[in-house]
């Protein structure tokens, strides 16, 4: 080779690595940086030329023999960058002339460790200049226009009072405004009346009970463990009203992070009295944090796993890692288990130093009463155990043998009379035992830090390398450092950093979502290389910027949300825009979304005027089943109804919820089944769906209900009593020709199933 091609070669290498290196970076360094999956590194050229498990990933000057280009050519079972989005033409052309010059490095060009846009800090982007100021009435709107502008679409018009209410009302409270809301909105015409609302709503303690019950999607939340013995979980509702709570206080989402994974280590737990019966109100503070925790005590487990004590200490930590990494950091860790993450920087090493960090933590139930209470109870103990007596004289009587002939009728009337006479004893011995202290299901450390070890394959008896408890080495940088007591503390703290890139952006995604059906990333668990690009990266880091700077509080979240001209738009079509963007990913129009399935039970109770809003938390009730559906469970014995009746109609959201079955009718409705996170419900539309509403027994016995309401409401005609129908379910007046037709209707049918008819209409069950 000349003088001057050997001079020109190296030219061309100077020129090209840095392109090179901004390439390798955008799409390669996530994984094969400081993760090295496969043992690859290609953060330097030394690295690079040692290759990883596969050889050598670059081979100077010869770039059909270097396997980084054979990647990124997808030749093969080399499939580079994993995933749906391949190198452009353009891209893969600079590897390869960049690997014929030679393949020199400039230094890394990023200050992350990995190059994907989810694990860099959000920093607050400029907000675009207004096309129209008249339509953005808050940044939120100059994001959207800026991107429907660039798109070539057009926002269509704003929606009518009468959608916005009923929007507003099942956005934030999950239920249908009454005839009386509605009309105080309706016809509100001063300034303010939208944010007026706004703020009533989000005052309400309905919010929590709403926006809980999404939380509990996210963490998997259930009454029992799964599989099949499906055990009952004692306290599991003490969490369910520790969330609902938690957000109707409007905790800071920081401080409701640190509490789930360690109040008890940040800010400890003491229940010792202070002179008096009641506890002191800063130490129920403590202990009502501390029952966040339970969130690492309601995860499925089967009972066998409790055979061997590391095989229940790899499931629980297994599932621990997994609903953390789902619920906080939206990335789903679980294929690191076995094997290095195929798509996202995540090793196998990785998977068990978070694991790690629940090492010497266990569930455990214990009082939270004070010492006081306990003696109390032990103090009147005797009570029980004189029932248990009674129970075990009871039981052996039960396990006689039949008596033999002759007097035997004498005796069996004989027997029959103790027995019922010791039943009615063990009855008033139970009555007047004392009341066991309340228990709660928490974390507590346990005597011994067990080592945490590389599992091959995640098979509790394959042991590899021991492992010591640390944080994802895919972030810019570490946390705090681990103490032996106080590991959960350290992952909480590094998980609520004020830079943490992925806290507030899945946070902020997850209500986006529950406001326009569909998260600004459509995959809100997944925010790694196989979920979807955010439609609006800017939009999205500027609300995590702003979460971040008004103290992480939720509520004004929402507000901001809500205040937008985006979300106040009509849900018609538009032909024009529906040719350039039929999924309306970039919110020309508001998104129709057909109710949850909780939703669909509670307005229908709220209809009928059933739902009983008045009592609020404690344990789940237990609806009573029919005879076909409890053939269909495995052990109906595990399935004991509520005894007060005055129970079944709470909200859906204290009802009990147990993995191995669903309500018939909130499986129907695409209600979770609880064994791992739910990021979003699906929506479908299948038949046995309108046989539930059309034949329940549930959907006819309230359909009786509204029926005998508009009777005794408005006796004065038929004419009233439909238009009073239509308010009810609806949430708006009937026109003529309704109130003609269902007339027409009631002259060979009966209210009752008109009001029927009612709940099955798909305005009933989905909000423009």
């Amino acid at each position: 080779m000349t003088l001057r091609a050997t001079l020109w070669i190296a030219l061309a290498g100077s020129i090209l690595a840095q392109p090179a290196r901004e390439i390798l970076d955008a799409n390669c360094v996530s994984c094969h940086g400081a993760a090295q999956m496969g043992g690859l590194d290609l953060r330097s050229r030394e690295a690079a030329l040692k290759g990883g498990k596969r050889g050598p990933a670059i081979v100077p000057n010869k770039p059909a023999e270097s396997l980084l280009l054979r990647g990124v050519l997808r030749d093969g079972d080399l499939q580079m960058p994993p995933g749906k989005a391949a190198l452009s033409p353009a891209q893969i052309e600079t590897l390869r002339n960049w690997i014929a010059a030679g393949a020199p490095f400039e230094t890394q060009t990023t200050k992350s460790k990995s190059g994907w846009w989810a694990f860099q800090p959000p920093a607050r982007p400029a907000v675009p200049k207004a096309a129209e100021p008249a339509w953005n009435s808050n940044p939120i709107d100059a994001f959207i226009r800026a991107k429907l502008a660039a798109k070539g679409l057009k926002p269509v018009a704003q929606a009518s009072k009468l959608s916005l209410v009923r929007r507003a009302y099942f956005d934030l409270h999950g239920l249908p405004p009454t005839p009386t809301q509605v009309d105080e909105f309706v016809n509100d015409h001063t300034p303010g009346a939208w944010e007026r609302l706004i703020d009533k709503l989000l005052a309400s303690p309905r919010y929590g009970e709403r926006w809980g019950r999404h939380w509990l999607d996210v963490v998997r939340y259930a009454d029992t463990g799964g599989f099949e013995t499906d055990q009952h979980i004692r306290n599991a509702w003490r969490y369910r009203d520790y969330v609902i709570d938690s957000f109707n206080e409007d905790k800071p989402y920081d401080e409701f992070v640190k509490e789930q994974i360690a109040a008890d280590e940040i800010w400890g737990v003491d229940m010792d009295l202070e002179g008096a019966y009641e506890m002191p109100k800063h130490k129920q503070q403590s202990i009502k944090r501390w029952l966040g925790t339970t969130l690492y005590a309601i995860g499925p487990m089967a009972a066998e796993y409790t055979f061997y004590g590391d095989q229940y200490r790899a499931e629980w930590q297994a599932d621990a890692v997994e609903v953390t990494a789902s619920a906080f950091l939206g990335l789903t860790f679980g294929c690191a288990r076995c094997h290095d993450h195929k798509y996202d920087p995540i090793p196998q090493r990785d998977y068990y130093r978070l694991a790690a960090m629940f090492s010497g933590s266990e569930e455990k139930e214990v009082e939270i009463a004070g010492r006081m209470a306990n003696i109390e109870y032990t103090r009147h103990l005797t009570r029980e155990l004189h029932a248990d007596e009674l129970k075990k004289k009871l039981l052996r009587m039960q396990g006689r043998k039949k008596p033999g002939p002759g007097n035997g009728n004498a005796r069996d009337a004989s027997a029959k009379d103790e027995y019922e006479t010791l039943l009615r004893q063990l009855a008033l011995a139970y009555l007047s035992a004392p009341k066991r202290p309340d228990t709660a299901n928490v974390l507590v450390h346990t005597d011994k830090i067990h080592d945490t070890h590389i599992l091959t394959r995640g098979e509790w008896q394959q042991k590899g390398a021991k492992v010591e408890p640390g944080y994802p080495s895919f972030f810019e940088t570490n946390g705090p450092a681990v103490k032996d007591r106080e590991r959960r503390k350290a992952l909480a703290e590094w998980l609520t950093a004020k830079d943490h890139p992925l806290l507030a952006r899945v946070m902020v995604n997850r209500i986006w979502q529950g406001h326009f059906g569909q998260g600004i990333v459509a995959t809100p668990n997944d925010f790694g290389r196989q979920g979807e690009q955010p439609t609006h990266p800017e939009l999205l880091d500027w609300l995590a910027v702003e979460f971040g700077s008004r103290g992480y509080r939720i509520k004004p979240l929402h507000k901001l949300i809500m205040m937008s001209n985006t979300y106040r738009m009509s849900s018609a079509p538009d032909a024009a825009n529906a040719k350039i963007d039929a999924d309306n990913r970039y919110l020309w129009r508001m998104n129709r979304r057909r109710i949850e399935a909780e939703a669909v039970r509670d307005a229908v109770l709220a209809a009928s005027g059933s739902l009983d809003l008045s009592k609020m938390g404690g344990p789940a009730v237990v609806m009573p089943l029919s005879e076909e559906e409890r053939n269909g469970m495995r052990d109906s014995s595990q399935w004991s109804a509520t005894l007060d009746t005055t129970e079944y109609d709470r909200r859906s959201v204290y009802l009990y919820v147990k993995r191995s079955f669903r309500l018939p009718m909130f499986e129907t409705f695409d209600s979770p089944d609880s064994v791992a996170s739910c990021a979003r419900r699906e929506a479908s539309t299948v038949a046995p769906q309108a046989l539930a509403m059309m034949n329940s027994e549930f959907a006819n016995a309230q359909a009786s209900k509204l029926a005998d309401r508009l009777r005794r409401e408005h006796a004065e005609s038929r004419e009233a009593q439909i238009a009073a129908g239509y308010r009810l379910t609806m949430g708006r007046p009937a026109t003529p020709d309704e109130i003609a037709r269902a007339a027409k209707f009631l002259e060979s049918s009966t209210l009752e199933r008109l009001c029927l008819l009612w709940f099955n209409l798909s305005e009933f069950l989905y909000v423009d």
